[in-house]
């Protein structure tokens, strides 16, 4: 039955799965789903913690008050930089486990957590210089990394009817870790005052530990994902790559910027003070980081393409919302609209990145392929796109914050910010539409797409198929 041996063979000592089917339905009831849940709940774990590390500075800047003499613009850079290196660090990152193992790297990566947490825990106190917290600002991005690993990786250990499911759950525990961090900073605001960041960093020092201890004893390497450049360069030159970076910087880019700059804004344009921007900041990535998974759920059941434009098209009146609530200086009719807003980028990060897998699946599918070259032709191509769309949509988290720090520079308001991403939505809905839905009606018509672009209706009288985008 195409059947694994768990981790009996070995590769420079470490534990190695040689042989994986996760399409043979026989292998993947009788031992592979056990194999692929184990790993997928340490996997979540190390990401968890490392958003939370990433996210760090959008908590510590509720701790930072005059005295630390920094100004707004100057707490938006900090998290803008932990940002950018985060969303640049996500291409390594992804390429990574087809190099050292997934197993291997989620040790090390989780590992690497304890730098910036130490550091953080070294210089957080008034008059430290502003150059010292960049430079730790810089180290926090590592954090966000993590999540693009850890999707490279999960997404081979499940077939292609759950990788909705697999993947949004790995997400959505790991993007969890942005609220849980403002949660436990709330906690600590209210029992014992802004004055005490170090109690948050020391917090989480046992619990890197602890994901690094437990990934390295319970987690495997696939052997089968092996370093492939061929593949990182195939990714590349498909425009469905950036097609979908284009989208998730919409879905996933505004999840994390928002998570960043929600309680920063919450503090500058409706003067909110630590503890009451504090109780508020996390009910929006805590309901985004929920809901992942069943938009995950929602694209195995009805389509990626026609989740993901149901999805943009409430973003846009969401985002009306929070920029007319920025008009009238309405905090409550603000923050709902945001609220609303977190769950919707929740729902289509889980659509957009079930839709990845299955465009490759459906290329694999008019190339001819079938069963097992038709999975592993989808799994070498979204796994290496999954690293490139993974780091261009983070860097929309950098986009939002910048696109934050000049409004309130220009106007003392972030209303030019949100009317911006606004537009950005409208951008997207087209795309979708254009690209995953309206070419798919068009079959009837003749109209035919391959793999790297438009063909005439001869394809599908030569017997090949349009890939089917819309059921992606």
């Amino acid at each position: 039955m195409g059947a694994v041996t768990e981790a009996t063979s070995t590769r420079s000592g470490k534990r190695w799965i040689e042989r994986w089917d996760p399409e043979d339905e026989a292998f993947w009831e009788a031992e592979g789903r056990r194999v692929a849940r184990r790993n997928l709940t340490f996997s979540v774990t190390s990401e968890h913690i490392g958003f939370s590390v990433w996210s760090m500075f959008s908590v510590l800047a509720l701790f930072m008050g005059p005295e630390y003499g920094i100004d707004p613009a100057g707490k938006f850079t900090l998290v803008a930089v932990a940002s950018l290196v985060g969303a640049a660090l996500r291409v390594p990152y992804g390429f990574a486990v087809a190099r050292f193992g997934g197993r291997n790297w989620t040790v090390f990566s989780a590992g690497l957590l304890l730098v910036p947490t130490t550091a953080l825990l070294v210089i957080m106190e008034p008059g430290t210089s502003y150059t010292a917290f960049m430079a730790v600002a810089v180290l926090t991005g590592v954090g966000g990394a993590n999540f693009a690993s850890s999707m490279t990786n999960i997404n081979s250990f499940y077939p292609l009817r759950l990788k909705g499911w697999a993947l949004g759950m790995n997400a959505g525990g790991g993007n969890i870790g942005v609220a849980v961090v403002q949660l436990v900073a709330l906690g600590i605001i209210a029992a014992a005052g802004a004055g005490h960041p170090r109690l948050l960093l020391a917090l989480y020092l046992p619990l890197i530990v602890a994901a690094t201890v437990c990934s390295a004893r319970y987690m495997d390497n696939l052997g089968p994902v092996r370093k492939d450049s061929g593949a990182a360069r195939e990714a590349a030159r498909d425009r469905h790559t950036w097609i979908m970076a284009f989208l998730y910087i919409g879905t996933f880019g505004s999840f994390i910027g928002y998570s960043f700059a929600f309680g920063l804004v919450l503090q500058t344009q409706f003067d909110r003070t630590p503890l009451q921007a504090a109780s508020l900041t996390f009910v929006g990535p805590l309901l985004g980081s929920l809901i992942r998974p069943v938009g995950g759920h929602l694209a195995d059941r009805l389509g990626g393409a026609r989740v993901t434009l149901a999805t943009f098209v409430l973003m846009v009146g969401a985002s009306g919302l929070v920029v007319a609530a920025s008009l009238s200086a309405s905090l409550a009719l603000f923050i709902a609209g945001f609220i609303v807003l977190f769950v919707l980028t929740g729902l289509g990060n889980g659509s957009t990145y079930k839709m990845i897998p299955g465009i490759f699946r459906a290329q694999a599918e008019t190339r001819g392929l079938t069963g097992e070259e038709a999975a592993v032709y989808a799994r070498r191509l979204s796994g290496a796109s999954m690293a490139l769309i993974g780091a261009v949509g983070a860097f929309g988290g950098l986009g939002i914050n910048l696109a934050l720090r000049q409004s309130f520079l220009s106007s003392g308001d972030g209303t030019g910010a949100f009317v911006a991403f606004l537009g950005y939505y409208v951008l997207c809905c087209a795309v979708t539409w254009i690209v995953y839905l309206r070419r798919t009606a068009g079959r009837a018509r003749g109209r035919t797409v391959a793999a790297g672009g438009a063909r005439t209706g001869a394809a599908d009288a030569a017997g090949e198929r349009q890939p089917a985008y819309a059921e992606v």
